[in-house]
């Protein structure tokens, strides 16, 4: 099985490099601010399986930046999608809980109408369409809050912030799904072994961390098991603003994952207590 993965430093790709022989490219490899270049290795690669695990995270600063954003996330990704599609090559690319305008507290289905509210979830969301458009063999593996022992996530900030500070005011009506990215990773393969094997299902996809959760709840369980004691006060979104409006309803519904490849959800509890394993190790 050859795997070419668009990304080699991000927190999925790492993890997707620890369990398989796979092809990771780099920034310098690939960059996705040159959509030429990244056409030309989709054109040259002999990979059974693309994963596209680059894309621009900075959230906030994507408001200001949206042209860029969307270059990445959208029309670059578009871009290998149509080159995969002409050589039927399975494209995983993986998404986001942002495309959704987050209202209500009922799980997001796949095929629920979407309505980004940021410039990320608009660019992510322009991605998706191109991999639906160009009409291969694909998965859009969207998934929520991710962390690891690796990059900037929100376990490694909050286990900095545990360390200086006996109490801490955190976020309570933000409700989603903690997703661990070798948790992702694990999917990803499972879904390309599928597709390599002729019995891959194109379509749109939700992988997340359960149970679903508060911000303020997630801090609370990193605290607990790294045996810090932290007093958290849980506050609403209007008194933590941010530049980008995030979803409050970020629950999703992973049952066709399930029913089509056998992928459960994952316990992020448990997850957690892996990462935090590793990053005492480190």
């Amino acid at each position: 099985m050859k795997i070419l993965v668009f990304g080699k430093t991000g927190q999925v790709a790492t993890e997707l490099a620890a369990r398989a022989n796979v092809v990771t490219l780099r920034r310098e490899d690939a960059d996705f601010a040159d959509p030429e270049a990244i056409i030309k290795i989709v054109e040259d690669t002999d990979a059974d399986v693309i994963i596209n695990a680059v894309a621009y995270t900075a959230v906030d600063k994507a408001e200001e930046e949206e042209a860029t954003a969307t270059s990445v996330n959208g029309t670059t990704v578009a871009q290998i999608a149509i080159v995969a599609a002409a050589r039927n090559i399975p494209f995983l690319h993986i998404s986001t809980d942002y495309v959704f305008e987050g209202g209500g507290t009922a799980p997001w289905h796949p095929d629920d109408e979407t309505g980004p509210l940021s410039a990320y979830g608009r660019s992510k969301l322009i991605g998706e369409h191109g991999v639906i458009a160009a009409g291969g063999p694909h998965v859009v593996l969207r998934t929520s809050w991710v962390y690891s022992a690796h990059g900037n996530n929100f376990v490694k900030t909050m286990l900095r912030l545990g360390a200086d500070r006996d109490a801490l005011s955190i976020v309570n009506d933000q409700i989603g799904g903690p997703t661990e990215a070798g948790d992702i990773a694990d999917a990803l393969l499972t879904i390309a072994e599928k597709f390599i094997a002729g019995k891959g299902a194109t379509g749109i996809y939700h992988f997340a961390g359960g149970p679903n959760c508060s911000w303020a709840d997630f801090a609370d369980e990193i605290f607990t098991q790294a045996n810090l004691t932290v007093d958290i006060t849980g506050i609403p979104s209007s008194e933590y603003p941010t530049p980008a409006v995030r979803p409050l309803n970020s629950r999703m519904d992973c049952t066709s994952l399930e029913t089509d490849y056998g992928i459960q959800r994952p316990d992020w509890r448990l997850s957690l207590s892996r990462v935090l394993a590793t990053l005492k190790q480190d």
